[in-house]
């Protein structure tokens, strides 16, 4: 089962894909992210990007004065702390994100347009539940179920050099 999910989310990840290129072609896969980050959370600051990035200080630093210097994103001193800066959207930022949305939304309406009324309400109820389960595990709450061992074949015992009756894990 996991092997085919991910062979299907292909798909679903071209769609997307497809989607940045024709609006997005000058803002690069992290550039994007940093982008959706701050959209998400309008005024976080440099150290809490980095944290959701999964990226070093630093590297989140040079992204972001990238992205100030391609007009996406603003700096601005902290109202409690104006040591600390936080970032917002430039309105050329916000309108580049309706358009990717615009262009995705779209292209995921001309393959659902194409399945079954079924398949997409599966599709959709798959999808919802994926990411509840998936938000759930990334902020550590929920029941953690190793899915992955579900999905391994059972590991079977093989014969030690010790003799026929000592057995050892592989």
């Amino acid at each position: 089962m996991v092997a085919e999910l991910d062979a299907a989310t292909g798909a679903l990840l071209s769609v997307w894909e497809a989607a940045r290129e024709s609006t997005t072609s000058r803002l690069s896969s992290a550039q994007l992210r940093a982008v959706m980050a701050v959209e998400r959370h309008d005024g976080i600051n440099l150290r809490r990007l980095a944290t959701l990035l999964d990226m070093l200080l630093s590297s989140a630093s040079r992204l972001c004065d990238r992205l100030v210097a391609a007009g996406m994103l603003e700096r601005e001193p902290g109202r409690v702390d104006r040591r600390e800066i936080a970032l917002h959207l430039t309105p050329e930022a916000a309108r580049l994100l309706a358009e990717l949305r615009r262009d995705r939304r779209q292209r995921l309406a001309e393959v659902l347009a194409e399945m079954s009324g079924e398949g997409r309400q599966a599709l959709l109820h798959g999808l919802v539940e994926f990411d509840r389960v998936a938000r759930a595990r990334k902020r550590g709450t929920g029941p953690v179920a190793d899915f992955r061992a579900a999905a391994s074949p059972p590991v079977r015992p093989r014969r030690s050099p010790d003799g026929p009756s000592a057995v050892r894990s592989a």
